[in-house]
């Protein structure tokens, strides 16, 4: 389930901290984002793919620990990324 290259893009433009960043905490947290949300609505409807759960809980892991990062080293961007993405703050 990757992105097409379009939404990559606009999600980039949105969240990176200065022009040509595509690598900060802050991109991969909402690139992460897209790909779960994507995930979750692709298995309402296929609850028995099994192999596209397990990814999806390899992602929601990996953003967590980015997102583990972000709190310790930046809490004011972190609070502002939770907030423009609607996560939850349970880290």
């Amino acid at each position: 389930m990757a992105l097409d290259t379009a939404k990559k893009i606009e999600i980039i433009k949105e969240f990176q901290r200065t022009e040509g960043d595509t690598g900060s905490s802050e991109v991969q947290i909402a690139l992460l984002s897209k790909r779960i949300s994507d995930l979750t609505e692709h298995l309402k409807i296929f609850k028995k793919d099994h192999s596209s759960r397990l990814g999806l809980l390899k992602l929601v892991g990996q953003r967590r620990r980015l997102m583990r990062y972000l709190k310790r080293t930046n809490r004011a961007s972190y609070n502002k990324l939770i907030a423009e993405l609607g996560i939850r703050d349970n880290i």
